[in-house]
């Protein structure tokens, strides 16, 4: 039988709202192998029964099951739209889909009818304090459906009749607010009554007015916070009404006295005013807003990604420290809030202090969070339990100092748990092998995404830092695309990316960009704000990582001149195609760096080149494949002179680099900058530099990424495993071995004697270094995109058998389904099981067989480099072979 098991718009299962024409996807499931799609037909409706169709594509021949577009529909502000599809395969033909439904949001900005309003004051400043803003509104007919949509100026929670509308947390999130500012869309039918009804919001500071950054200033977008909400009612007798944030609106302080993102919250519930969002309420001494100038055509609907409470995990333990604390232990290092539930008088208090790691003694450590608190502060404002978690700030923590608690009672595991908040996207990469240490390592990544992509992708989620640092991201790219659906929370951070550049291209450290024109006084950040090799890079390398894992060439457009203008910054800012300017990150943090430096011994004319030749050749790639074919022409002319450039540079006569650091031999491998004639010789000497560090690395951020991969891609693959498997410092495994539940910053940010690397910048959450992982799902499990037929269209299954596992399972949710590797060994006897979604075809390679004992019906030859080979189409196959 064969159906379709589902359909997806823009990659997602569902959206909050669009104002374009979604891309339209679909997953075919078949009890036969080899299914390939011969045709299918696309409807959407107005309605649920696809009574009122609005497009129908007819039966479109056509093999493509993703990247589905329909052109020349015009869709309408603030309409449910349904879709299903239908598809004749080779296997058979499918009945229509299930639907499936799309919101959308306000298509023309001249639709918004509200205004900003506020009831702070210009002398509020420097308050951090959230306020209440509220109104009544009256329903005297039927409601058919009603549509919110609402943003602000700082972080809000909006309510109707005393009930949250949506569960979006930290909304409308983080981006570079006075370019580019999403709001949020809800349906809200089921909250409305006829009769009296009351719509509120509570607003705070976030990072739109809060203080961000290490520089520790505030204000950084404006002075004052500001709700915007626009609700649609339709009736069923078919009128409509808006209700909007205007001058009619009341505000006033809330009990939330003080909310930061760095030091947390106090709530002092005998600020609290019963029913203040329920209709009836008497707004004594509360004050008429004011509205604020915005510019509107900054509104964009969020489509989907938004952060979420994804996870509770209970207390592990509730220990107390030698030094008498009472300290709760969650058991994993993440992003989110504590909620507690626990009886308490009037005045009481809890406090909890929130950190990562106890110090060698097993005593609270807070001297790496540097200023930030992250603390809890709840006054009881009665008697009686109480249940509680923030609202507009969040922790980056495993542990938490109990501080203060209700007179008269001990406080128990039981009366907290701990809410994981990150954008919410599904994940899609799994991995498990025999090795324990290495499924924990791979968890330890998981859990560095998640608790590092609350809603911008971060460099820390606890310190005062917590920014969209570039660099990062571009290291992690293609990691977090095998890990998590990530296309709509990159897709929204790139938007940052491209409205944040420079005029001249030149893109920030980090996006949000809170640095510039605020760093006078920092003393490495005084020396540039913007356009670091490897950092800078990431306007070129997400979008290609993004193309490589989705197959959507709209991220290409859509990104194209923000690419084009940093390639062009290079090449302006170059002499004589050697490219370096102003601050240089290098290979930061690396283990050779000088004693007391941050900066790795490659030098940055070579990293800098490296990055100007391989971003070039990449946009070269990007410009073909959306047809900007004199662009591509122009710039390859570009890339063979910097490329040759630094072969004449970075290349001694005789063969030799002129570093002599792994970096340098990594990047110039991994990056194809190597001249063929001294191709050998640089991978032994890349190997000579390992073995001189007795098998370990002592690379940083630029050189770590790639460097099994280096060694794996040039015959060294045993070197790969070998330098993963590693459980001493520095190695991936040492953390594990260390206790780490995520990836840290340093390589020894907790020493073997129990003692930290440093206070300054010693985060234990910081996922740069888990890039590995794209390593583990690419070669490892051998799960590769092949970049001619993108999105795992074409898929090249290869995995590599090795690090002493008896086994591993990859798997990774392609827009098309699921692709999977399974490998056992035994002896030299390996059983290789393999799992193509349908509709897509895959080249199958043994590693390094001898003889096959069940091809499983499929036609193996032998390739050029020695290896067995099969082209296959869907379905599952279960091949055993004999390897050297």
């Amino acid at each position: 039988m064969t159906r379709i098991q589902e359909l997806r718009l823009n990659y997602q299962k569902n959206m909050m709202a669009v104002t374009d024409m979604p891309q339209f996807s679909w997953i075919i499931a078949s009890d036969a192998d080899n299914v390939v799609q011969q045709s299918y037909q696309l409807q959407l409706a107005a309605d649920e029964d696809f009574t009122a169709i609005v497009y129908d594509s007819g039966v479109v021949e056509t093999d493509q099951s993703a990247h589905v577009q329909p052109e020349g529909v015009l869709l309408t502000s603030a309409r449910r739209y349904f879709v299903r599809v239908k598809v004749a395969t080779t296997a058979g033909a499918t009945e229509y889909s299930a639907p499936v439904s799309f919101l959308t949001a306000l298509l023309d900005p001249k639709e918004w009818k509200a205004a900003f309003v506020t009831v702070e004051k210009p002398e509020d400043k420097d308050k951090s304090n959230a306020t209440m803003l509220r109104r009544d509104f009256p329903i005297k007919k039927p409601v058919q459906e009603a549509y919110v949509f609402a943003s602000a100026l700082g972080l809000y929670k909006l309510y109707i009749n005393g009930k949250r509308a949506g569960d979006a947390e930290l909304a409308p999130g983080w981006t570079s607010y006075n370019k580019h500012l999403l709001y949020q869309s809800y349906e809200v039918t089921d909250l409305l009554k006829q009769g009296a009804n009351a719509i509120g919001a509570l607003v705070g500071a976030g990072w739109y007015k809060g203080k961000m950054g290490f520089v520790g200033l505030r204000n950084h977008y404006g002075s004052r916070t500001a709700l915007l909400t626009q609700l649609l009612i339709r009736y069923e007798d078919g009128s409509e009404d808006l209700i909007v944030t205007d001058d009619s609106w009341q505000g006033t302080d809330s009990p939330i006295t003080f909310a930061e993102i760095y030091d947390g919250e106090i709530y002092d519930a005998t600020l609290e005013q019963d029913g203040w969002n329920e209709p009836g309420f008497i707004a004594e001494n509360w004050q008429k807003v004011t509205t604020l100038e915005h510019d509107f055509s900054t509104l964009a609907a969020q489509r989907a990604a938004p952060v979420k409470h994804m996870e509770t995990l209970p207390v592990l333990e509730l220990i107390t420290t030698p030094e008498g604390d009472q300290v709760l232990d969650f058991g994993q290092n993440l992003s989110g809030w504590i909620r507690f539930k626990a009886e308490g008088k009037k005045g009481d208090r809890v406090e909890l202090n929130c950190f990562e790691s106890l110090d060698s003694k097993g005593n609270v450590y807070l001297d790496n969070l540097r200023g930030a608190k992250q603390t809890i502060d709840y006054t009881y404002g009665r008697d009686g339990m109480v249940e509680y978690n923030p609202s507009f700030t969040f922790m980056g923590f495993r542990y938490a100092k109990i501080s203060a608690w209700p007179a008269g009672s001990e406080p128990k595991p039981e009366n907290f748990e701990v809410m994981a908040l990150y954008s919410e996207m599904e994940q899609t990469g799994d991995f498990e092998s025999s090795n324990p240490d290495l499924n924990r390592l791979n968890l330890n990544v998981n859990w560095s995404l998640k608790g590092n992509f609350v809603d911008v992708p971060t460099d820390c989620p606890q310190r005062n830092e917590r920014l969209g640092w570039t660099g990062d991201a571009q290291i992690f790219a293609r990691t977090a695309c095998y890990l998590m659906n990530t296309y709509e929370f990159f897709s929204k951070w790139l938007t940052d990316v491209a409205a944040d550049q420079t005029p001249e291209g030149g893109v920030p450290h980090v996006v949000p960009d809170i640095l510039a024109g605020q760093s006078e006084d920092d003393w490495l950040l005084s020396q540039g704000t913007h356009s670091a090799a490897a950092w800078a890079d990431v306007a070129v390398i997400m979008p290609w990582a993004m193309y490589l894992n989705y197959g959507d060439k709209k991220i290409i457009e859509k990104q194209y001149d923000s690419m084009k203008g940093w390639i062009n910054f290079m090449k302006n800012n170059s002499n004589d195609y050697i490219w370096n300017y102003k601050l240089q990150f290098g290979d930061w943090v690396a283990l050779d760096a000088e004693e007391g430096s941050y900066f790795g011994a490659t030098p940055n004319d070579l990293t800098c080149t490296a990055y100007f030749a391989y971003s070039t050749g990449l946009f070269v790639k990007m410009a073909r494949i959306i047809g900007r074919d004199d662009d591509a022409a122009k710039y390859e002319e570009l890339y063979q002179k910097v490329l040759d450039k630094y072969q004449r540079t970075f290349f001694n006569e005789d063969g030799s680099m002129t570093a002599q650091t792994q970096t340098a031999h990594i990047v110039s491998l991994y990056f194809g900058l190597v001249p063929e004639k001294f191709k050998q010789q640089t991978i032994d000497g890349l190997i000579k530099l390992l073995d001189a560090e007795n098998g370990h690395l002592v690379t940083g951020f630029v050189g770590t990424p790639y460097f099994c991969h280096a060694l794996s891609q040039n015959g060294k693959i045993q070197e790969a495993f070998d330098l993963l498997m590693r459980e001493d410092f520095p190695s991936w495994l040492y953390q594990v071995k260390m206790g780490a539940t995520t990836i840290w910053e340093h390589w020894d940010g907790i020493k073997p004697d129990g003692s930290m690397w440093s206070a300054d910048m010693n985060s234990f959450n910081h996922y740069a270094y888990g890039a590995v992982d794209e390593w583990i799902y690419r070669v490892l499990g051998g799960l590769e995109a092949d970049e001619n037929k993108p999105g795992f269209k074409h898929s090249i299954v290869q995995p590599h058998i090795g690090g002493e596992l008896d086994y591993a399972k990859t798997s990774y949710l392609t827009p098309y389904g699921l692709l999977s590797s399974h490998w056992k060994k035994s002896g030299q006897e390996v059983t290789l099981e393999v799992k193509i979604p349908h509709n897509t075809t895959a080249t199958i390679v043994l590693d390094r067989a001898t003889a096959i004992s069940d091809a499983a019906g499929l036609s193996f030859t032998v390739d050029a480099d020695g290896n067995y080979s099969a082209a296959t189409g869907s379905g599952s196959r279960t091949i055993r072979y004999t390897m050297k």
